[in-house]
């Protein structure tokens, strides 16, 4: 599974991007294209799609746009294709407010969005998209985590005492107030 791919654009294409990384030019469907440069640097968010007989990458120039794409393709009767519509026709924050407020006239704007998908996604999405800076804390907190377990605290202490903490602090001040939470 990939979570990104940092590389120069050497291909734009209606749908799809080349990203080349060490000499592998990674073909990425996008919802814009045309939003990136060639030959820029860049880092793209990828979800990757396996079927049976395809093996996709999706890319997102933010990681907001790669999460609401993939709760997009969990409501039922919504595909990475109908998702990849949506993001390239609206803003990741006015999706995610007409999700909210219940707009299911915004949502049927949307190619191959009609009545009954815009109710669908509305049901299953509404009140359950985050957007805090949920990586920034995960990596802060398995961080925090290898380095108790590198000091020989075990997985079940450790656990206990990861929620308590305050991902907001640099990891190294995660790592003494968790020392001094396990010391109590």
């Amino acid at each position: 599974m990939y979570n990104y791919i940092k590389g120069i654009i050497t291909e734009i294409n209606p749908t799809d991007i080349t990203l080349e990384n060490l000499g592998v030019g990674y073909k990425i469907i996008t919802p814009n294209p045309y939003n990136f440069l060639l030959h820029s640097e860049v880092t793209i968010y990828i979800y990757q799609k396996v079927s049976e007989d395809n093996i996709s990458l999706y890319g997102f120039k933010t990681l907001k746009g790669k999460e609401l794409f993939i709760k997009l393709i969990s409501v039922n009767g919504i595909g990475p294709k109908s998702a990849n519509a949506i993001l390239a026709s609206g803003s990741v924050e006015s999706i995610t407010k007409a999700i909210d407020e219940g707009n299911a006239k915004y949502l049927q704007k949307f190619p191959g969005i009609g009545p009954k998908a815009s109710q669908q996604i509305i049901l299953d999405l509404k009140g359950k998209i985050d957007f805090e800076d949920k990586a920034i804390k995960t990596a802060n907190l398995i961080e925090v985590e290898e380095a108790l377990k590198a000091l020989g605290y075990k997985a079940k202490e450790i656990k206990k005492v990861l929620p308590k903490l305050d991902t907001s602090k640099k990891t190294s001040n995660l790592i003494k107030d968790a020392l001094a939470m396990m010391l109590k």
